[in-house]
């Protein structure tokens, strides 16, 4: 109970300040990374939790798939057709350059072999632009910059599942079944688009009508089954998650755009309690043990490798100088790779702590610089309207009364 309580606490804090929040460098991200950090093990020690808790992979679990539920509402098949030139980029380009680019200093500077070197790099590759909402979430910045980081992040969080447990059984010196794990992404996708489009087509019958205070739950109850279908048959959970949510919105926006508030509130609420138990986890016992090469590696992570790759995928491309540097910018670690540290940690390889203090240091650091910077990026980015534009507020006509406020 100590910790739904200090998740209450922190909450109220939170909700409280993201007033301030939303003005300034400060997030609310980070406010639930630092405060699970001051109240775990490492700090006041009121949050007593292990890596290995099978609560802590199940939170992260829910967490990333709820979020991927809710993203990929914002990209319905007609925009993906639009941004895939740019999506597809991201991540047939941008994501194994970053997987490369995390492994090559780990080999050399932390001292992994390269399997492990290269798990590192897959675990690190996907983004999660959910810490940086403040552009992803902004109506005011371009939808096409809105829509790269939203489609890569929704995808590549999946297509790394595959990486990574080939280069886990790789490092376990066990057989990967690269079958099992193409089905298994096969599957996902099939259920993804299968199970969202099968009850849109028979929420057309006219017998079958919702009262409008409850449309927002049919999506919700679509992402419950699809989770529970997707952990009963093994089939990739993120990957069907977001192809739900795009093809939910394709074939019935008015359902995906009742959901989208509770959606929100949701994988907020997700994020928040996996931030808490993450920013637990991390103690000053685990930081100190890191040497100066893996603390090396987590920085050129976030500000050489991240940006270095988007930037060389985005090459001859229309984008604008000014978003592809954002771009670049904004690959924020997330949820996935929480989770893919945890199978590592869990895996029982030969380096599986190093893995793991690697992958929590690169996600603390991009929590602190990513939510800290979207603000002023996405101030940067704005777009003024022209003069002549109208301002909203009402103009009287030369013989138009004032009206009488009595």
């Amino acid at each position: 109970m100590m910790l739904v309580l200090a998740f209450g606490v922190v909450m109220l804090i939170s909700v409280s300040l993201s007033g301030v929040a939303a003005r300034t460098v400060l997030s609310t991200a980070l406010l639930f990374l630092l405060a699970g950090a001051l109240l775990g093990r490492g700090g006041l020690g009121v949050i007593d939790i292990q890596p290995d808790t099978p609560m802590v992979t199940v939170l992260a679990d829910i967490a990333l798939f709820t979020v991927l539920f809710t993203d990929g509402q914002r990209a319905n098949l007609p925009a993906l057709r639009e941004g895939w030139r740019l999506s597809g980029r991201a991540l047939g380009l941008g994501m194994p350059l970053t997987m490369i680019g995390v492994a090559v200093p780990a080999y050399f500077l932390v001292g992994l072999d390269w399997p492990t070197a290269l798990l590192l790099g897959a675990i690190l590759a996907p983004t999660d632009p959910v810490f940086a909402a403040a552009i992803v979430g902004r109506d005011d910045v371009p939808l096409r910059l809105r829509r790269l980081l939203n489609v890569e992040s929704g995808l590549n969080d999946g297509l790394a599942l595959p990486f990574v447990l080939i280069f886990l059984a790789t490092a376990a010196d066990t057989e990967s079944h690269l079958g099992t794990v193409a089905v298994e992404l096969l599957l996902g996708l099939v259920l993804g688009v299968a199970v969202p489009a099968l009850v849109a087509l028979a929420w057309r019958l006219r017998v079958l009508t919702a009262e409008p205070r409850l449309q927002a739950l049919g999506p919700l109850a679509i992402g419950v089954m699809l989770y529970a279908a997707c952990h009963l048959t093994h089939a990739n959970p993120y990957l069907a998650a977001f192809a739900a949510g795009s093809t939910l919105a394709t074939l019935d926006r008015v359902a995906a755009e009742h959901f989208e508030p509770l959606g929100d509130l949701l994988s907020e609420t997700t994020k928040f309690a996996a931030l808490l138990v993450f920013g637990a986890l991390i103690t000053p016992e685990r930081l100190s043990h890191l040497s100066l090469g893996g603390w090396a590696v987590a920085v050129l992570a976030i500000v050489v490798v991240r940006p270095a790759s988007m930037l060389l995928s985005l090459v001859r491309t229309r984008l604008p100088r000014r978003e592809r540097y954002t771009a670049a910018w904004f690959g924020p670690k997330g949820f996935a790779s929480v989770v893919y540290g945890l199978l590592a940690l869990q895996s029982g390889i030969p380096d599986s702590e190093v893995v793991f203090d690697l992958v929590a240091v690169t996600i603390a650091l991009s929590i602190v610089l990513h939510s800290s910077t979207d603000v002023p990026v996405a101030r940067a980015l704005r777009v003024e309207p022209p003069d002549n534009l109208p301002t909203g507020k009402h103009h009287r006509e030369p013989d138009e009364q004032p009206r009488s406020s009595g």
